[in-house]
């Protein structure tokens, strides 16, 4: 399918080195990670909404989960890129999200229901790793809100850093987890938190961190992998011994589900903490 050039195969490097029919080298060939319009050109793909805020599908040959891209012409992790003719003739860029690169992304195409990761809010992220999913919510919550993202190990927390110094509502924390004083000085009261440390004591991190810094009433998304918790026990039992001590510390969770088919043995619940308790007529 490439042009003329060194092509490897039918889908192979095509229009790269050879001067083809599209000149030097756009994407690797027709089903290459397109430099350009990334999923086809504009005038094929339609960006319409979802139905939570800051996110969008991408309906073309197949759909897809994106969020508008805050640094255009910027891939954080070599993921496809969008460009769509705005209303005014410019171009608006949206970056498409891998479910089996992001739990919440993945969270949200299995149909969660309570989303609060929305433009103008105030996240807390445990266990931010390199900054994958991190960049998809600093499009989520906009220039008006802010992204605290923490992360252990520090070959990662390299990563962060570096993916922060171009998005700037974002602070990245190398940092223990379970310590949230040593970084309450970097981080106010949050909207939400989300957690993906994949520690046995997983529950009581995100315990701590809410306590800190999480609102009453607050938003919190919680991804659990069974056999990080209990290799031993069936996965439904761990989820349902999680639910147990996230009660126990004040949360109230609303949903569970379960990752499948982007991850094995992992659900996700949401909720909220310290919910207002309703008044008594």
């Amino acid at each position: 399918m490439g042009g003329g050039g060194k092509g490897k195969g039918s889908f192979g490097k095509g229009d790269g080195k050879g001067k083809g029919s599209k000149g030097k080298g756009k994407g690797k060939g027709s089903k290459g990670k397109g430099k350009g319009g990334g999923k086809g050109a504009g005038s094929k793909v339609v960006v319409e909404p979802h139905r939570h805020a800051g996110m969008f599908i991408a309906k073309g040959k197949e759909d897809a989960l994106c969020t508008l891209n805050m640094v255009p012409g910027e891939s954080v992790y070599g993921e496809k890129r969008i460009s769509v003719d705005g209303e005014e003739g410019n171009k608006i860029e949206y970056r498409v999200w891998n479910p089996f690169r992001s739990k919440i992304a993945a969270a949200v195409l299995g149909g969660i229901d309570l989303c609060e990761f929305k433009p103008g809010a105030k996240v807390l992220y445990l266990g931010a790793a390199s900054g994958t999913t991190v960049s998809h919510v600093s499009d989520v919550v906009g220039e008006t809100g802010q992204v605290f993202a923490v992360e252990f190990s520090q070959r990662p927390g390299r990563d962060l850093v570096n993916m922060c110094k171009k998005r700037t509502n974002v602070v990245p924390i190398v940092e223990d987890a379970r310590h949230p004083q040593r970084y309450r000085m970097l981080v106010g009261m949050v909207d939400c938190i989300f957690a993906d440390v994949a520690q046995p004591d997983q529950a009581r991190i995100v315990a701590m961190n809410a306590h800190q810094f999480l609102k009453n009433g607050g938003y919190f998304m919680i991804s659990i992998k069974a056999n990080c918790v209990d290799s031993t026990a069936e996965p439904a039992a761990v989820f349902a011994k999680e639910v147990k001590k996230l009660q126990a510390e004040n949360f109230k969770p609303a949903e569970q589900i379960t990752l499948e088919p982007y991850e094995r043995d992992h659900a996700v619940v949401v909720g909220t903490y310290r919910p207002a308790k309703k008044a008594k007529k």
